[in-house]
């Protein structure tokens, strides 16, 4: 849903503000209508099934105003830019869409604006144009497809509640959940629990989950242990190898169905795989998934982005210059595009 622009104010500003809130990480870039990258910040998770619509937009506000205060701008002068272009974790749901995309309007931030869940941005980003399917394994995980002529194949997303299984956090849970099990005799021995033991410093699993219960341990450094799954199961360890199987299993198994609800099982389609569990790029996992896809759909193409998923919700926004036509257009993708790959490198 976009708000309507002005556009001799359009042609005055900056293009695209674009923002990618995701369940770990926040990343915000003020983008020229020529694809230049002038500002950006990055920041925490973003929770509006927990903090409000509202709140959790406001709280991008920081953000919003470093990327700003790096392009030479000031909120506090009034509108940044054209077009925001919000890619938003943990909007899953139409209501939950229309109620962020009231949020995002009710900021001065940009003439015109558009919210959509961040899973179509990672699909913009590693497509050309607005047909194929994207799944994020990430914090969480996540599926979506979408044609040319505006249908899409969507999932709720809502975890457990709604079928949803892995992610990082799913990895996380079912890696201790073993390991404990492991070391007190009701489950198959493991290498995970030692494992854990040592990524923490700590005598055994069981004396991590009781560091976190008590706050003696973040929750949030469960994420750690996608890496400790992968090199255990590196190892040959039979439950890590089957948590990495189960995973390519449920990520093939979302693209296949938004595949076949589109009708694009019989023709070449872009399969879009990121978050950081896919970006990665750990073979045992990679491999695992791009062979059940060759197996069920030969002509899918599966390809993985690693470039920070805010690039997506900027190729959007300049979509949208474009069709304004004030900006945006195959030169100023590319501008975009290769500042994200130098970036990536440098990074590197």
């Amino acid at each position: 849903m976009d708000q309507p622009m002005d556009r001799q104010q359009a042609e005055q500003l900056p293009g695209v503000l674009a923002i990618d809130a995701g369940n770990s990480k926040t990343d915000v870039a003020l983008v020229g209508a020529d694809g230049t990258v002038y500002g950006s910040a990055r920041g925490g998770g973003f929770q509006p099934q927990l903090d409000g619509a509202e709140q959790a937009i406001a709280g991008l506000a920081p953000l919003v105003e470093a990327a700003a205060a790096e392009a030479g701008l000031r909120p506090a002068d009034g509108v940044l830019t054209t077009h925001v272009s919000a890619c938003l974790a943990n909007a899953d749901l139409p209501v939950e869409e229309q109620q962020l995309q009231a949020a995002v309007a009710a900021r001065s931030w940009g003439l015109g604006s558009a919210v959509a869940n961040d899973t179509f941005g990672l699909l913009r980003a590693g497509t050309d144009g607005p047909r194929g399917v994207a799944v994020v394994c990430g914090a969480g995980i996540n599926c979506v497809g979408l044609l040319p002529d505006g249908r899409t194949a969507r999932f709720p997303a809502l975890g457990r509640l709604t079928g949803d299984w892995g992610g990082g956090g799913g990895l996380a849970a079912e890696s201790m959940w073993h390991a404990a099990r492991a070391e007190d005799g009701r489950g198959p021995a493991t290498a995970l629990a030692s494992a854990i033991a040592a990524h923490f410093g700590l005598p055994s699993a069981t004396a991590v989950a009781e560091a976190i219960h008590l706050g003696q341990l973040e929750r949030t450094r469960l994420h750690e242990l996608s890496r400790v799954l992968f090199q255990v199961a590196e190892a040959g360890d039979t439950i890590a190898l089957r948590l990495i199987d189960r995973q390519a299993c449920e990520i093939a198994g979302l693209a296949l169905v938004a595949m076949r609800r589109l009708n694009l099982l019989d023709r070449p389609t872009p399969v879009v795989l990121g978050g950081g569990v896919l970006a990665a790029r750990q073979p045992l996992l990679i491999d695992n998934v791009t062979a059940r896809l060759a197996a069920s759909a030969p002509l899918a193409e599966p390809r993985v982005v690693v470039a920070p998923p805010v690039l997506g919700a900027a190729l959007l926004g300049l979509d949208q210059l474009a069709a304004g036509r004030i900006g945006g257009g195959p030169a100023a993708e590319r501008r975009l595009r290769a500042a994200y790959a130098a970036h990536h490198e440098a990074a590197a």
